[in-house]
């Protein structure tokens, strides 16, 4: 998985500052963004940074469990 350029605490400011009511477009052009923040707001809507970060864990522990498995199912097949 790669290293993502967005902190978690900018993730959470920038839709805060989108969830009082800023427009996406100016939010993201003062925080130096892509409009990714749309997809952002969809995936990590309503979490705080802490939710952001054991998310991202989550997620690395989920491909590590997967290659593990390919490579036990694999070894099974032979």
């Amino acid at each position: 998985m790669r290293k993502s350029k967005v902190t978690d605490d900018q993730i959470v400011a920038t839709l805060k500052q989108v969830g009082r009511g800023g427009q996406v477009k100016d939010v993201c052009r003062e925080l130096n963004f892509r409009r990714d923040v749309l997809r952002l707001e969809v995936k990590y809507g309503g979490t705080e940074a802490a939710d952001v970060q054991r998310l991202r864990e989550l997620k690395t522990e989920h491909v590590k469990l997967k290659r593990m498995y390919a490579e036990l199912a694999v070894g099974t097949m032979l």
